[in-house]
């Protein structure tokens, strides 16, 4: 799995999202776009990356495409709609964009995501800039319904509480 910490400017949304899917199938990757308010580490995303491949081995997958299975399980969620808001929106935004071949991390999959990441940087809607870790904690509990009591008892720990959030969405189908 790759990530590319980033500010993007989007005009159109479907238009990006549509860049984004054709240089991973390009590659033979999926690539999906966060917003990076909302992504607390990189292991929130790993651990999607797992329970969405799961999904899918076990045929339990609510999203046909694999970047947007990814997505749900990112935001905690079995509703797609809920799911993206996410992803990217219209207007400059903090992202990370996570491109992640399926497999067992070979040498040609490690190779085919460093291809498709490339490509995603030279997309002119895209300007690298670090943006991992930075995320917005109101939003974060806003989003992932986390409660002053619930972060009381991790003494404070949101990323625990995601990372918790994205592994009980399996718990809940």
């Amino acid at each position: 799995m790759e990530l590319l910490e980033c500010v993007v400017t989007v005009e159109d949304v479907d238009a990006f999202v549509e860049r984004l899917g054709a240089i991973g199938d390009d590659h033979g990757v999926t690539v999906q776009a966060f917003d990076a308010r909302y992504v607390v580490d990189r292991t929130h995303l790993a651990r999607a990356v797992e329970l969405a491949d799961r999904a899918i081995a076990r045929g339990e997958n609510v999203a046909r495409d694999r970047a947007v299975e990814v997505l749900c399980y990112a935001a905690g969620r079995r509703q797609i709609d809920r799911a993206l808001e996410m992803g990217v929106s219209a207007g400059e935004r903090p992202a990370v964009v996570l491109v992640d071949a399926p497999g067992t991390g070979s040498t040609d999959a490690t190779a085919a995501e460093r291809a498709a990441v490339e490509a995603v940087e030279s997309t002119p809607a895209l300007r690298p800039v670090e943006t991992l870790g930075e995320f917005d904690p109101g939003r974060v509990r806003a989003f992932f319904d986390v409660s002053e009591a619930e972060l009381a008892t991790v003494d404070g720990d949101l990323a625990a509480l995601v990372h918790e959030r994205v592994a009980l969405l399996d718990v809940e189908k």
